[in-house]
C-alpha cells in the first residue's frame, strides 16, 4: 500500500499538474518544452497486453490541442528490481500511444535510493540504452525566498520536507510558511501544514512547531495561522494533561517542554553549556519553559533565552 510519502508528492501534481514541468525542470531543464498548460491523464499502461503496466501518473504538457511532451511519474522509496525491466516498457506504450516525447521521471526521498534509479538500463539492442531522470533529495530546490515560496507554494512544502532537518530548515520554514498562509481556501493551506507536520522527523517538527506559535506575536494574523495555532495549542494542552494523569505529577508538562527546547535549540545548531542544559532540565515551571522555548526559535546563543 503507498505511503504517505509516498501520496504526498502524487497529490500535489494531480492538484497542479504544471508542478510535474517544474520538478523535472529541476532535473533536466532542457526537458521542458514550451507550453501552454499541463493536465492529468491515466497512469494505465497496460495497451491490452497480459503484464500489467501502471504509472503512478502521468502529465501531458499541450501546446494547443497537441502534446509537446508527455512525462511519466514514478516515486520510489525502496529499490525495486522489477522496475529496471517495467520502466522501458511504460515509456515504450506511451510514446507509442501518443505519438509524442515521452520521458521518465523518478521521484526519491531518499539518496540512497534516488542514486539505484539512475543506474542506466541498458535494453540490449546497440545504442538503446535508458537513463532515468531522477528527482532526489539533492535536486529538490532548498527554497529559502518568501517571493520563490509564494511563487510555488507546492514546491515550498516540498522543499520543508526534504530539507526541514537541514540547518538551513529554519529559514525554509519561514519562507514555506509565508506562502502557504496567503492560500485560498484555508483547508488547503491547513492541509499543506498537515502533510508536512505528519511527514517531519520529530526534530524539524519541533522546530516548525516552535516558528508557528512564534507567529502569533506578528503584526499580521491570518484566519489561517491562528487557526493553525490554535490547534497546535489544543493538541499540546491534550498531550499536556493526558501526559499528567499518565505521570501522576505536574513535572510531566515541564519534563516535555524542557526536552521540546532542548531539541529545538539542537535544530538550530546552538551550543548549549553544562550550566544552561542544567538549568533547563532544572526547571519545574512550565510556563517559564514555554517563554524560552518561544525566544529560542529566533536566539543567536543559548543566552539569549534567558534574557
Amino acid at each position: 500500500m503507498p505511503t504517505r510519502e509516498h501520496q504526498i508528492w502524487l497529490e500535489f501534481i494531480r492538484e497542479r499538474p504544471s508542478l510535474a514541468a517544474d520538478l523535472l525542470r529541476c532535473v533536466r531543464p532542457d526537458a521542458v518544452p514550451a507550453y501552454h498548460r499541463a493536465r492529468v491523464e491515466s497512469g494505465d499502461l497496460n495497451d491490452h497486453k497480459p503484464t500489467e503496466y501502471r504509472a503512478d501518473t502521468v502529465v501531458n504538457l499541450m501546446a494547443g490541442t497537441r502534446t509537446v511532451l508527455s512525462v511519466i511519474i514514478e516515486v520510489q522509496r525502496r529499490k525495486d528490481p522489477g522496475k529496471p525491466w517495467s520502466w522501458p516498457a511504460y515509456l515504450g506504450t506511451l510514446r507509442a500511444r501518443l505519438r509524442c516525447p515521452v520521458v521518465l521521471l523518478v521521484i526519491s526521498p531518499t539518496h540512497t535510493v534516488a542514486d539505484w534509479c539512475r543506474r542506466p538500463i541498458p535494453l540490449g539492442h546497440p545504442g538503446l540504452t535508458l537513463q532515468p531522470l531522477v528527482l532526489g533529495p539533492g535536486e529538490v530546490p532548498m527554497i529559502t525566498d518568501p517571493g520563490q515560496a509564494e511563487a510555488n507554494p507546492e514546491l515550498a512544502v516540498l522543499s520543508a520536507l526534504t530539507h526541514g532537518a537541514a540547518p538551513e530548515g529554519e529559514k525554509v520554514f519561514a519562507a514555506m510558511l509565508e506562502a502557504v498562509e496567503r492560500i485560498k481556501p484555508v483547508e488547503r493551506a491547513t492541509g499543506y501544514i498537515d502533510e508536512v507536520m505528519a511527514l517531519l522527523p520529530a526534530t524539524a517538527r519541533l522546530l516548525l512547531e516552535s516558528m508557528m506559535q512564534n507567529l502569533e506575536t506578528r503584526e499580521f494574523k491570518s484566519d489561517f495561522m491562528r487557526r493553525c495555532y490554535g490547534e497546535a495549542m489544543t493538541e499540546g494542552r491534550a498531550e499536556g494533561r493526558a501526559e499528567g494523569r499518565a505521570e501522576g505529577r505536574a513535572e510531566g508538562r515541564a519534563e516535555g517542554e524542557a526536552r521540546m527546547l532542548m531539541t529545538v535549540l539542537a535544530a538550530r545548531g546552538i551550543e548549549v553549556p553544562e550550566e544552561a542544559k542544567a538549568r533547563i532540565l532544572a526547571c519545574t515551571d512550565p510556563e517559564q519553559l514555554e517563554t524560552w522555548g518561544r525566544r529560542a526559535v529566533t536566539a543567536d546563543a543559548v543566552g539569549d533565552i534567558f534574557d
